[in-house]
């Protein structure tokens, strides 16, 4: 099934191919940018070998388009992007701006589907979120 997704500041398509495309920054100011499989759950990503990702660091992600941060309003450690499928049903896709650590979260409504190795880390903000 294709998707989109799509930055939810300015709604510009962040997709290209098989890849979701963001531009990364770490706290000391290094950035590059990260090709991210459209699948949910596939952590493999791509990027230029000089573009150093460090286990365990954390790292803004930035729509390449308008240039804002794709920060969540849940939590610090995590960014947002909105997704739409082939029935043009819009989701909240949350995941972590932690290297190494895989957590994702579809939400529409009141249902959550999660992904990753790591998805606890986060789960209870995103189940407070839904009753906001």
């Amino acid at each position: 099934m294709k998707q989109n997704f799509i930055c939810p500041r300015c709604k510009g398509y962040l997709d290209v191919a098989d890849y979701i495309i963001l531009s990364a920054q770490n706290k000391n100011g290094n950035a590059g940018l990260i090709l991210f499989s459209p699948e949910l759950g596939n952590y493999t990503t791509q990027r230029n070998s000089n573009f150093v990702i460090n286990e365990g660091e954390k790292y803004e992600f930035f729509c390449p388009l308008c240039k804002e941060k794709l920060a969540a309003d849940i939590h610090d450690n995590l960014s947002h992007v909105i997704m739409i499928d082939e029935d043009k049903s819009e989701y909240q896709i949350l995941f972590s701006k932690i290297a190494g650590e895989q957590s994702t979260y579809k939400i529409v409504g009141e249902s959550t589907e999660i992904y990753g190795d790591h998805h606890s880390n986060y789960i209870d903000f995103v189940n407070l979120s839904h009753t906001k």
